[in-house]
């Protein structure tokens, strides 16, 4: 097989008879939080978000359209090690001039982050005051790609030469991106969006055995030596990253615990959504109805929240 071929053959390895809707999205994540205004600062000052709204202990904030991040406040909350919950959540940028502003904002005020080059995304992570893990991201496909073979996770520079996907990105190439009139104070594109949720699980058979059979994401990728799955809709490198780098068997966090309370995945229309609650329902997983659509939770005991898009 060519490089070329082998670089543009789909990466999809599993289908289920059922998939779900090929534009289905990742919606916004609520996290739980020790502190409301300082979070909120952060996002403002750091990350550049807007805040859509603030009241009794609550907020919500993202680019001026939907929320993209929801906050609850909750007394005498703390970090735990060692649980299951939010490895990171990616927002993705439209292009690398946004993602240079959004790089360039955070050496500015000299808040720690990791840029990385990954080929087929360029992208950097951090951790919010409250280690929330959070990735910054565009695509850059043109650079290369990734694929998951025998289980093993490989990335490939367009030239051909063979990447481990975990480079130092190069900075001097992003910023050469801004230009002289560019500010770094701006708010975030009105089309960023999450990109993606990583989540750490207790079990990778099981968290695939639920994201894909049930939920009816395609798997892309699970590399067992890296202990690591990535699952999606349409064709997507990964819309749900999977990991069991706290451990196989990590209890989920007490109830005193910051962090994930739920994300959503966001179907694109009622039929969408139906064929998927019919599924969780047929295979007995318990369910509630919140405002904003049904909660369920994974194996691992991660919150997920299925909606349908507005």
């Amino acid at each position: 097989m060519t490089l070329e071929k082998k670089m543009n053959q789909p990466q999809t390895e599993t289908k289920s008879e059922f998939s779900i809707h090929p534009k289905t999205q990742i919606g916004y994540i609520s996290l739980t939080v020790a502190n409301l205004d300082s979070q909120i600062e952060f996002y403002q000052k750091a990350m550049g978000f807007k805040l859509h709204w603030k009241e009794n202990g609550k907020a919500g904030l993202g680019a001026g359209g939907a929320d993209l991040l929801k906050l609850m406040e909750q007394a005498d909350v703390k970090k735990y090690r060692g649980v299951t919950g939010l490895y990171h959540v990616a927002y993705l940028f439209p292009n690398r001039r946004e993602l240079a502003i959004a790089v360039a904002r955070l050496f500015a005020i000299k808040y720690p982050n990791s840029p990385t080059d990954h080929i087929l995304t360029k992208t950097t992570y951090l951790d919010d005051i409250e280690h929330n893990g959070i990735e910054l991201y565009c695509e850059s496909p043109d650079d290369g790609t990734w694929t998951f073979k025998d289980g093993k996770y490989e990335t490939y520079r367009k030239d051909g030469s063979w990447s481990d996907g975990r480079e130092a990105l190069d900075l001097d190439e992003l910023f050469s991106h801004l230009t002289e009139d560019d500010k770094l104070d701006v708010s975030v594109p009105p089309e960023l969006k999450i990109g993606h949720v990583h989540l750490h699980v207790r079990d990778m058979d099981e968290a695939v055995d639920f994201y894909h059979g049930v939920i009816g994401f395609d798997i892309m990728g699970v590399a067992k030596p890296f202990q690591m799955g990535f699952v999606s809709a349409g064709g997507y490198h990964h819309h749900l990253g999977l990991n069991t780098w706290q451990g196989r068997g990590a209890p989920p966090p007490p109830p005193d615990a910051v962090g994930l309370r739920y994300f959503t995945i966001e179907l694109p229309n009622q039929q969408a959504y139906d064929d998927v609650v019919a599924r969780v329902d047929k295979a007995g997983i318990s369910s509630n109805q919140i405002d904003d659509g049904l909660l369920i939770y994974d194996p691992s005991q991660n919150g997920v929240v299925l909606t349908v898009a507005k």
